[in-house]
């Protein structure tokens, strides 16, 4: 009979993924984009790689899987910090984060004891930056589409922790084979890194979705710390409320943070903490409010499908409208609709 690894399994899920991530792409792949299917390429290698380990004990590929793992974790670390960034990334700075996986792979020759270690140590410096820049909340990330940025907010806590837990399943393996002879490492593996690849390439795929196709970038000039609410940020919001009336610039599908900096000529995070300062909500919030209050004058006054008025705010998905419009009015769609037809019949009656 057959024996089709685990992993293996989940490669080909990662397959679809990789598929799908290609398929709902019809313009040009921003840099962003291209380093997120990449990473989720790399993740299904890693599985090919795990299940022919584990499931047919072949050892000669442990340098390769090692240096792999270790440079998914580096990858996922780049993938994401640029969705935090308003420059262009450069390849030289990216270049250093190959640096762990070439340190792995000399090491697997050179002091090979000491190899599970270094994953170990890389994967938790990688994880724990990860979180690090989670801190910062969803308007950190400043490329990513606000109609999303919440989404891939969750996709990098989700990453930051999965690779704490990898770190802590490598140590798991470890004391296995010290004590039992690594009878159950196996069993570890097909818990924990295999479900772990599985949740990284979907977490991967759906940042990459939420990536803005918006190239342009300016440099980030770095900010004091403010807390109380200045003059300043009052005109910010000001212009923020301008350019969202006369130019309706919430309808963007594409809108991120980066986009409203460059049209006000104000530095992202300046943006984001005016909002939060004046309004007490993020910058996706604020953007989805006008998309919400658009979208009840559609329904008060056209009879279009609540998913096409849905569009037609700038919302890309139903289920970020209704969650935002609930947020907004307390009410779905449906019942707010019928709720101001039922007003203006008993008015005009």
């Amino acid at each position: 009979m057959l024996f089709i690894p685990l992993p293996f399994v989940v490669s080909l899920l990662l397959t679809i993924v990789i598929v799908r991530m290609l398929s709902q792409r019809d313009e040009t792949m921003t840099f962003e984009q291209r380093l997120f299917l990449l990473l989720v390429c790399a993740y299904a290698l890693q599985s090919v790689l795990i299940g022919i380990r584990w499931g047919y004990d072949i050892r000669a590929i442990l340098p390769a899987q090692a240096m792999l793992a270790t440079f998914n974790a580096a990858l996922a670390w780049v993938c994401f910090s640029s969705l935090a960034s308003d420059s262009q990334p450069r390849l030289r700075q990216i270049g250093w984060h190959l640096l762990p996986a070439f340190i792995v792979g000399v090491m697997m020759f050179a002091w090979r004891d000491a190899v599970g270690t270094a994953i170990i140590l890389f994967f938790l410096g990688y994880g724990i930056a990860l979180l690090w820049l989670a801190r910062l909340g969803p308007n950190a990330l400043v490329t990513s589409r606000l109609d999303g940025v919440l989404r891939s907010y969750r996709a990098l806590q989700i990453t930051g922790w999965a690779l704490v837990a990898s770190a802590l399943s490598d140590v798991a393996i470890g004391f296995d084979q010290t004590r039992n002879g690594g009878a159950y490492s196996g069993a570890i593996v097909a818990a924990g890194n295999v479900l772990a690849l599985l949740i990284l390439g979907s977490a991967a795929s759906i940042a990459s979705f939420d990536t803005s196709t918006d190239s342009e970038r300016q440099d980030e000039e770095p900010l004091p710390e403010e807390r109380a609410a200045s003059e300043e940020d009052a005109q910010i919001v000001q212009s923020i409320d301008e350019l969202m009336h006369k130019k309706g610039l919430y309808k963007d599908l594409e809108l991120n943070l980066s986009r409203i900096a460059r049209k006000l000529g104000v530095p992202a995070r300046r943006i984001s903490n005016a909002i939060n300062r004046i309004h007490g909500i993020s910058v996706s919030q604020y953007v989805n409010t006008y998309r919400v209050e658009e979208a009840c004058r559609l329904l008060q006054t056209t009879n279009e499908a609540v998913t096409q008025i849905a569009f037609e705010a700038g919302f890309l998905t139903k289920s970020n409208f209704n969650r935002e419009f609930l947020r907004v009015t307390g009410k779905s769609p449906s019942s707010w609709r019928e709720e101001h037809r039922v007003s203006e019949l008993r008015r005009a009656a």
